[in-house]
Order: structure tokens, then sequence, then C-alpha cells
């Protein structure tokens, strides 16, 4: 019979604040918790009182990783309840910056966070010395996203020219073509970058989840909208999204969790993969075949890979973009969306999973009421379900403290949770 310890305060290599809490007595689990302890943030209170053009310079500063998606999220929930529709421009340039944030986040999530484990050693840092080719590629890689968003947007985090209605600066076609080139010059280091994961071994590890991705008509590989759909068969539109998930407070997290009628669910790049592998643009589609990847994988350590397979989909998709927008007419001068009541909901895929925000507007545009639900926020629950399963595994196969404690370790860092995003901890209801 084990008896176990485990106190991970402040998980390393991940984005905020986290502690890992396990305690094991005669073999039998009696404690295990995925700890967010930062303090609220509360941006859906700093929204209220607010007017709805606002909204994305605030929602913005909700993440320095994934600006864009949630500044995207915000002005595509904005200008639903503005009952505007954008013109198809605006959506692909959306899309285009999007295909940005995924490339530089899986890169700096997957070389920069996640690979130490597998070399043994803790940080980056010593990855440099003993492997400074890699992290030279990973820093190339993740420098081209952020290049591609200051280009296009004016400055790598926090875009300054998203707006509600569309864009107050449109790029201009030499924009579009030099972002293209960029891309196109970075195919080497992807390559490499395939090659690196290609020679890892996965940890393997059996933990079925039901997934939870946008998946749109068309061909298209989703990340700007869609329908909510998940793995067991549900499917709504993304202002219904909470027909099928609901969201919950527990005492030890400043996250909410979430579930399905079903239970805990997963979100994240393998879950876009498992909804949308059949979308993959056929380099992209090689590169999960090199990398062992498969739709109905029941390995949450996949996640790194799906990351990758998504930064090659991204970046062939980002050329299509570039090409399109090029040889598109310009929008015509912006001008702001008239200020009125209504309410919208929007759903975006940001690195980590589907990001929802929602907003009520009163009669002068002013915001009433706001939810954000956080990637991050509905993964918890699932994690904690996934080491529960983890720990009895390696307590089966006999491995010591040190063993459980790195795989439980890993197993958080798999789905790249950013921690910050996630502390919301606030309890909207809409009233219809």
């Amino acid at each position: 019979m084990k008896k176990l310890e485990v106190d991970v305060h402040h998980l390393t290599r991940v984005e905020g604040h986290g502690n890992i809490k396990i305690r094991v007595a005669d073999g039998v689990i009696e404690e295990l918790k995925l700890e967010i302890v930062e303090s609220p943030r509360f941006f859906e209170s700093m929204l209220v009182g607010r007017y709805v053009d606002e909204v994305p310079h605030i929602t913005s500063r909700i993440c320095g990783i994934c600006a864009v998606g949630h500044t995207t999220a915000a002005c595509r929930a904005a200008e639903k309840a503005l009952g505007f529709d954008p013109p198809p421009e605006v959506g692909a340039l959306r899309r285009l910056l999007l295909d940005a944030e995924f490339i530089q986040s899986h890169i700096l999530h997957g070389c920069f966070l996640a690979l130490p484990d597998f070399f043994g050693v803790p940080s980056v840092l010593a990855l440099a010395e003993t492997m400074p080719d890699v992290v030279k590629t990973a820093l190339r890689l993740k420098r081209l996203g952020n290049t591609i968003c200051e280009t296009l947007v004016g400055r790598h985090v926090h875009p300054v020219s998203m707006a509600v209605g569309g864009f107050t600066r449109w790029p201009s076609r030499d924009d579009f073509l030099h972002v293209k080139t960029m891309i196109e010059e970075a195919a080497d280091d992807l390559e490499e970058t395939v090659r690196l994961f290609e020679a890892i071994e996965t940890p393997s590890f059996d933990s079925p989840a039901e997934r939870i991705a946008l998946r749109s008509e068309g061909e298209r590989y989703e990340l700007l909208e869609g329908v909510v759909t998940s793995s067991a068969g549900d499917s709504v539109a993304e202002d219904r999204f909470d027909r099928i998930i609901r969201e919950t407070t527990l005492p030890h997290s400043t996250a909410r969790h979430a579930h399905t009628e079903r239970g805990s669910f997963a979100v994240g790049a393998l879950s876009r993969y498992a909804v949308n592998h059949d979308r993959l643009l056929p380099e992209a589609a090689l590169a999960a075949e090199r990398l062992g990847l498969s739709p109905d994988t029941t390995n949450p350590f996949h996640n790194n890979e799906a990351q990758v397979v998504e930064a090659v989909q991204c970046a062939g998709e980002a050329v299509r973009l570039c090409d399109e927008l090029a040889a598109a007419r310009p929008p015509g001068r912006f001008k702001a969306v008239a200020r009125r009541a209504g309410r919208g909901t929007a759903a975006v895929e940001v690195p980590r999973g589907t990001l929802y925000h929602g907003y009520e507007l009163d009669g002068a545009g002013r915001i009433v009421g706001a939810n954000c639900v956080i990637p991050t926020g509905q993964n918890q629950a699932n994690i904690e379900r996934d080491l529960h399963r983890l720990v009895g595994v390696l307590l089966e196969r006999g491995e010591g403290d040190d063993a459980v404690r790195l795989g439980c370790e890993m197993l958080v860092r798999a789905y790249d949770p950013c921690i910050s995003c996630s502390t919301h901890f606030l309890e909207v209801e809409f009233v219809d």
C-alpha cells in the first residue's frame, strides 16, 4: 500500500500561478486538486458601464499571449449585439491574425514550456546550452507570429487597429505580400519543428474525453466562427453554448469549472483536431501522420503534437489569406458602428481552446452585462480527472514520489493552461 504527498507550489513553465496538491493514503487518493490561486481579475466587472466600442481595448489586456483572440471575440460579440455584419475582408484579416497568434503561442508552449521535460532539463535556458539550434528555430518562429501582428495591426501584443466594425487602419497590399514572404521563408523552420517532435517519445496514457470545438460549413479548419460541436454528438449555435456547457465555482480555484451533462470535457488543439481533422491542408495532414496523431486518440499528452500540426496548418492558411487580401479591394474608410441596445455572444478558437464573449447593451450602447468563458477554466475539471487517472496508473507501476510529481506536472503542462486568463470568477446570468 502506498502513501504519497505531492505539493507543487506554483507549477513552473505555465502561464500564471497554479498549484498541484495530491494526498494518497493506503493506496487511495484522498485529495487531488489543481488549484488556481491567482486573485480574480474581474474583467467582466470592468466592462460594465463602458461603451461597447471600448471593449476591444479593454479585453485585449486579458492576455498578452492570446490578445488577438480576446479582441476578436470581443469585436464579434459586440457586433452581434449591435446587429452589424462586417464585410468578408474583415473576417479574412481576423482569421489571418488568429493564424499568426496560433503560430507564436503554439511554438512558445511546445518548444519553450513543454520541450524541456522531454530532454530532462529544468527550463529552456538549459536547453539552449545543449540544443542551441532548436531554441534559435523556435525563437524565429515565435518572432514570425509576433511580427505578422505588428505589421498588420500595429503591435504584436494588444492590437491597436482592431475595432468593433473592422479595422481603423487597413494594411496595404505590400504589407500582405511582405507577411506572405515571411511565412514562406519560415517553411524550413516549421519542418525542423515537425522533425523534432517526430523524434520525441510521448508518454503512454489512456484517458478518453469528450472534446468540444468550433466547426463550420464548408472545408475550413475553423478558428473564427462556427457551430459549437462536441465529439459526443451535440452541436449548438455559438450564442447557445450554455445549452450544453455549465460552469460552477469551487473553493480551491479562482477559475470556474465547466461540465456538460456527461461530465468534464476538453478544449484546445487536440479537440480542434478531433472535430476538424478532415479539413487539414495536405501539409498539415502529413505532419499529423508523421507525428502519429490520430483523431480518436485518448492520450492528452498528444496535445503537444496537435499544436505542432496546427502551426503548420495556420502557416499554410495564412499564405492563402495573404494572397486573397492582397488581391481584394480594401474596405472603405472605417466608420464606428452606431450604438444601440442589444445582446450578443460570439465564440472564437484561441490557442488553448474555445473562447466565449457575451455582452448586453443598454440603449446608449453601454455594457450592462458581460461574460467571458475561458478555455483554461473549461479544461480545469478534465485536467483534475486526468490527474486522478494518471496518479492511479503511476501508483500501480510502483513509481516513486519524484516520478509522480513529474508526470503530473507534464500532464498539466500538456494542456498549455493560461491561468491568468481564467481567473474571472464572476457569475453572470443573461435574461432573455
